[in-house]
């Protein structure tokens, strides 16, 4: 049997998560209710709060290799990306290998080693995933680097101690990698008990990233670093509209070109391969190719394309009798919000390194997704799987651009066109052009409010394109049974269990260019939507935001733990309700990933701009590993959420995506930075929950709240722009 097969019995395949999941996916068809809106809603409330399970191997020996110094490399299948997952997954296996973090080394696991995550890294989940597999892959070789000490130093095993990264008889004493040198063939053993909470030594300390040194020294640990001996270089012609069709290209220039080696054409592109980089692009740039628009669209084409009511509806979470309560005009409050198109903006472009023999072919990258781009290339190749292996390096940011790599595969076709290994990358231009964006998204909210100025009733209608739906990341049968984007609608349902009466409602719009995964998907723009109605509804009933927002949460778990992070953000950050000294509080929450969060900005307008001072965070992610590190997420989350909340925006002129170049494309700089971002944390619980998205939530509606207890201006559309 293959390692791969091994590792395909002993982890989760997604096809096993679907059948095993309470989904039930097989009884839902089976009933034929899988068009009722009552199974859709199961569906979508089931996928709001479902952690995915680890999809990958779980024989230690293909996670850890000792070397005779006692160091430990772990060959991690999640990828590093910023977002400190390398150390974590480290802090994770030296606890139960009873070792010093510095004994501990992380490289990217490449595909041909067997040991592959189906999932990819994405979702807030590369912690919380391995949380349970890594801690028992790392304590069960633990022991069988105990049971062949017991054997080398022929005592009986209950004899022999392992701590500290050693072991020993008490007369005895060697490394873990003096012991393992001598290892001819390791032998299977139970998991053993894992340690408690209460015996941690590594986890929840927090101590220096893994990776520091690499990133501080400038090595080349990223895709763009990447090179082959004898590498030549690729360029592929992309277009530069939307909705366009390549109607014909005259390569003819380009072929006599300096440094040309050759003009590779197939039915989905045309790539150019030449000596260097600048004669690749030279080369490509003097295709004459004519593309041939659909339609020629504007950006408010897009804008009312996109409109809650013309687009396919979904029910995603109702509860009571809204439609009872909001069926004519009288005391219904309504309110409409708006997120424009959004890039990735992420540094690094996208690109590929790829080699290509007759037996197989290695492709170098930077991707969230490596198997998923094994299957691709091997496809494309006509290669068996094994056949290809794929190399993770770092990411120079991602944020779900790099969930689908299908540039591999051009790089691939290039390389077997030359019989060299070819490097071929996006230019800036291209990449902004090319984007796959977060979506436009526009919202409807209504509501009533009974006697004691309490939420009656209460519906959020949002509609935006493609997340989730199209990707290969995910099934096309999920989709079509919930009938929404999960990716769309994600922080989008009520949390407010309390109120009586609540819907959300999903409208998807097919839209004319990629869009895609974006960090935190929906949540940004929904949570933007949501929080600041309930600021305008607690206005309304002329009540404190934070204690309207209280009163309307019910005693859940769920419920509990969101009431704990909104008093611990009011209590840290000294809320108040009124304006002091030109400045003022803003208030927002949400929960993603079942991890809630709470956020209180405080703003003041300079020179006829937003200003934002400072941010408390309270964050309830569970068991936290390493405290600087969920630190470190949450500053991030929240200043991408406000670049994106107070200057990004794609613009659609003449069917062109603009702007293509940072600078035009406005982004956050340090100026806008607040002094203070406080971040607190709560855990209530002893797993670790999702980090790396929920801190991007309540960040717009908390800056757009502030900014109306300031200037009496509503913004309702992001970007946040004063009138």
């Amino acid at each position: 049997m293959s390692k791969e097969e091994t590792n395909n019995k002993k982890g989760w395949s997604r096809r096993k998560f679907l059948i095993r999941s309470s989904v039930g996916v097989g009884v839902v068809i089976g009933t034929g209710y899988v068009t009722k809106s009552i199974w859709r809603r199961y569906l979508t409330e089931f996928a709001n709060t479902v952690e995915a399970p680890y999809q990958g191997s779980k024989v230690p020996s293909l996670w850890f290799e000792i070397d005779a110094q006692n160091m430990v490399t772990l060959h991690s299948t999640k990828v590093e990306m910023g977002q400190g997952a390398f150390t974590g997954l480290a802090q994770i296996a030296a606890e139960e290998f009873d070792m010093p973090l510095s004994n501990f080394r992380v490289v990217h696991a490449e595909s041909i080693s067997g040991n592959i995550d189906a999932f990819g890294t994405g979702g807030s989940t590369s912690i919380s995933s391995l949380w349970t597999p890594l801690r028992e892959m790392a304590a069960t070789m633990r022991e069988m680097i105990r049971l062949q000490a017991s054997k080398q130093l022929n005592v009986a095993l209950d004899e022999v101690k392992a701590a500290n990264g050693i072991v020993t008889d008490g007369k005895q004493s060697f490394t873990y990698g003096e012991i393992v040198l001598k290892v001819v063939e390791w032998e299977e053993v139970d998991t053993p008990e894992l340690k408690s909470v209460k015996d941690f030594k590594v986890i929840g300390k927090a101590l220096p990233r893994v990776d520091l040194k690499e990133k501080v020294s400038g090595a080349p640990i990223y895709g763009m670093d990447a090179q082959m001996p004898d590498m030549v270089f690729g360029a592929v012609l992309r277009p530069n509209t939307i909705d366009a069709i390549l109607t014909s290209a005259d390569t003819s220039e380009a072929e006599n070109m300096p440094g040309v080696i050759k003009i590779v054409r197939e039915d989905d592109f045309i790539g150019v391969i030449a000596n260097t980089y600048f004669e690749a692009e030279n080369a490509k740039n003097a295709i004459k190719a004519v593309w041939t628009p659909n339609l020629l669209w504007q950006s408010r084409d897009i804008v009312e394309k996109t409109k809650v009511g013309k687009g396919k509806a979904s029910s995603i979470q109702k509860s009571g009798n809204p439609s009872k309560y909001l069926k004519d005009d009288e005391g219904i409050i309504t309110a409409e919000y708006s997120s424009p198109i959004g890039a990735h903006a992420q540094i690094e472009p996208n690109g590929a390194v790829a080699f290509v023999k007759e037996d197989g072919a290695e492709i170098i990258l930077s991707t969230q997704v490596v198997e998923i781009t094994r299957k691709e290339v091997a496809k494309r190749l006509g290669f068996k799987k094994d056949q290809v292996n794929i190399i993770p390096t770092f990411l120079g940011g991602a944020f779900g651009r790099r969930l689908h790599s299908a540039h591999a595969v051009q790089a691939a076709v290039m390389s077997k066109a030359v019989g060299k290994p070819v490097k071929c990358f996006f230019n800036r231009q291209e990449e902004f052009q090319n984007d796959t964006f977060r979506p436009p998204t526009h919202h409807v909210l209504k509501a009533k409010l009974n006697e004691d100025g309490l939420i009656e009733a209460l519906e959020h209608n949002v509609s935006s394109g493609a997340v989730a739906v199209g990707s290969p990341l995910l099934p096309s049968i999920v989709p079509t049974l919930m009938g929404s984007d999960l990716g769309a609608w994600r922080g989008g349902m009520i949390q407010y269990s309390g109120i009586p009466n609540y819907e959300a409602i999903s409208w998807f719009v097919e839209l004319p260019f990629a869009t895609s995964w974006w960090r935190s998907l929906g949540l940004l723009a929904n949570t933007f939507a949501i929080e600041s109605f309930m600021d305008e509804l607690a206005i309304k009933a002329g009540k404190d935001p934070i204690e309207f927002r209280l009163a309307q949460i019910d005693d859940s778990k769920a419920g509990y733990r969101l009431k704990e992070v909104i008093i611990a953000a009011a209590q840290k950050s000294g809320w108040t309700n009124e304006v002091k000294d030109g400045r003022a509080m803003g208030f927002a929450c949400s929960t993603d990933v079942n991890t809630p969060v709470a956020q209180v900005v405080e703003v003041s307008i300079e020179n006829d701009e937003i200003k934002v001072h400072k941010v408390t965070c309270a964050m309830d992610p569970g068991l936290v590993i390493n405290p600087d590190q969920v630190r470190a997420q949450c500053e991030g989350a929240i200043i991408m959420g406000m670049s994106a909340a107070m200057f990004e925006k794609m613009d659609v002129v003449d069917s062109q995506l603009k702007p293509i170049i940072y600078g035009p494309y406005k982004m956050a700089l340090m100026k806008h930075a607040p002094k203070e971002i406080d971040v607190v944390l709560i855990q209530n619980s002893d797993t670790p929950g999702g980090v790396g998205e929920p801190p991007l939530g309540p960040i717009g509606a908390a800056i757009a709240n502030a900014v109306f207890r300031l200037t009496g201006q509503r913004l309702r559309d992001m970007p946040l722009t004063l009138a």
